[in-house]
């Protein structure tokens, strides 16, 4: 039996945020997460670093946590952040007396709301419906939620903390009203683990109702389903809001090379309601179509859904009327010490979310070290002579993506690259190469080329997997990964999950594209096994 002092459930941004912050505090911690990191919610969403300008108006408290949030994480997580700033756009469909109230909650929240002229507004984003009526800049960013959730990650292991993922937390065990440890099944191996400890938090997003359950208590979350739809085209250079009140299809989020379309709002009858249909992305290219009128013209890239895990207390209000702010339970106060849990809240919030809750835990334990998370960079930048080495086995202009997708990890798969007889990109997409597969593949938290896609983002550029699938589990066969699936079922549960996200917008370009991938998968290679039906 293993012992800590915490044990986290959830591993999503407030989960691992919540180890990095109890681990520079000095506080022993074990997380445990039934999936790969950020393979829920926080690698579901558009990825917007909020101004709060979206909540202004109906939730003004939300609105200054995220504004402020927003300043820390360009601060100590710039590596994941793009800092695009955002438009608030009114159309012609949208309400003319929304604009001065929003303005004035803006002031309030301290969001720096500045009017822009209509002309400049559509000479800067020329693919603007030029019959909008008003624009205000506010300082919006795109965050790249993988990446900030393994960076976390990456801090926590720095400064002692542990994870075990793909670990299902099948019970809480206690005794006389005080928590004694959690049992876990090992999902890969079926093996059953025990942790003993004195606290655990419930950090479990859309799964924290279940968790609660195991020891016959409630918490207020309502799963809500979100549908999304990427682009394979950058068709803004800013992040774009409509100037109303938050409602479905009224953003748009530049990532890199493409766009994200969000979302929808839909209770969720279970927290993996991960199904984004199609006619959720016909809604959202209609409700689109009124900022950006030419979005037919351009490709999807892939359809996909996550549940928000929405704080909902008994006679409130639910899906988009629902609060964004987070919410703690002590379930001592229900006769169960030693059990929190931490759900509702934006990935915009996450740091400050893991220090509330972890002020509680220390304040509990009776430990009295301050938070350092709002002070302290996430990861170390390299030193100029460290990229300057990268110049050799890297692709030049890759080197600065490589360098903070990889973080801590840089200088390690730099050195591995400089003892390769070569290092091939395996992903032209996202710039991924042997060296960093293999170093990512071989973490005691891979378990699959899902789970390495989740950190390098392998599979996820214009071919959907299409080329680089092949590439990688080849590499990964001749290095000899010892991973639980067979080649051709690793293979198989890769391409199901990126074809999963082609069938909901399965017509013009993008059909083609998955007919080649089918061409070459089920066809030339037979991945599916399929048999023939006549003997020639």
């Amino acid at each position: 039996m293993k012992h800590t002092t915490v044990v986290i459930i959830g591993g999503g941004a407030t989960g691992i945020g919540i180890l990095r912050d109890l681990s520079m505090r000095g506080v022993k911690a074990v997380l445990l997460e039934q999936g790969g990191i950020a393979s829920g919610a926080s690698s579901r969403f558009h990825g917007l670093l909020h101004s709060g300008g979206r909540y202004a108006v109906k939730d003004n408290e939300a609105a200054k946590e995220c504004i402020e949030e927003n300043m820390i994480l360009r601060r100590i997580g710039r590596e994941c952040v793009e800092e695009s700033e955002g438009f608030f756009v009114l159309s012609q469909q949208d309400d003319p007396d929304y604009e001065k109230p929003w303005v004035e909650a803006c002031a309030r929240a301290g969001i720096k709301a500045e009017p822009v002229d209509v002309k400049e507004a559509l000479r800067l984003e020329p693919n603007l419906d030029p019959t909008i009526k008003a624009v205000y800049r506010v300082p919006d960013s795109s965050v790249d939620g993988f990446r900030l959730v393994w960076h976390n990650a990456m801090s926590a292991r720095r400064y002692g903390g542990e994870m075990l993922t793909h670990h299902e937390v099948i019970g809480i065990d206690q005794e006389g009203g005080k928590v004694k440890g959690v049992r876990a099944r090992n999902l890969v191996t079926g093996e059953e683990v025990r942790i003993s400890c004195d606290i655990v938090v419930n950090a479990a997003g859309s799964w924290a109702g279940k968790i609660v359950e195991l020891v016959g208590l409630e918490v207020g979350v309502q799963p809500d389903r979100g549908t999304l739809v990427a682009f394979n085209h950058r068709f803004t250079s800013r992040i774009i809001n409509r100037l109303h009140m938050s409602s479905d299809g009224d953003i748009f989020v530049p990532h890199g090379s493409i766009t994200i379309l969000g979302t929808t709002s839909f209770h969720a009858d279970r927290p993996d309601a991960h199904e984004a249909p199609t006619e959720d992305v016909l809604k959202l290219l209609d409700i689109g179509e009124v900022l950006i009128p030419n979005l037919r013209s351009y490709r999807i890239l892939r359809a996909f859904a996550g549940t928000r895990p929405l704080y909902v207390s008994k006679g409130s209000a639910a899906g988009r009327a629902a609060s964004r702010g987070f919410h703690i339970s002590d379930h001592g106060e229900e006769g169960l010490e030693g059990m929190f849990s931490i759900f509702g809240g934006k990935f915009t919030t996450y740091r400050l979310m893991a220090e509330k809750m972890c002020d509680l835990v220390c304040q509990k334990l009776g430990v009295h070290a301050e938070c350092r998370t709002a002070i302290e960079p996430i990861i170390e930048s390299p030193s100029p002579a460290m990229l300057e080495k990268a110049t050799r086995y890297f692709p030049v202009h890759s080197v600065p993506l490589v360098a903070n997708r990889l973080g801590d990890a840089f200088p390690i798969v730099v050195e591995k690259a400089a003892a390769m007889k070569s290092n091939p990109l395996l992903c032209e997409c996202e710039m991924v190469s042997r060296a960093e597969i293999e170093y990512v593949a071989s973490d005691p938290s891979s378990q699959s080329m899902t789970d390495v896609r989740l950190r390098t983002r392998l599979g996820m550029g214009t071919c959907q997997g299409t080329y680089c699938s092949l590439r990688t589990i080849g590499a990964l066969t001749e290095c000899r990964m010892p991973f639980p699936l067979s080649p051709a079922d690793n293979l198989r549960e890769f391409l199901q999950e990126r074809w999963k996200g082609l069938r909901p917008a399965l017509w013009g370009l993008q059909a083609r594209e998955m007919e080649l991938g089918r061409a070459v998968y089920a066809a030339t290679l037979n991945i599916d096994g399929a048999k023939d039906e006549q003997k020639i």
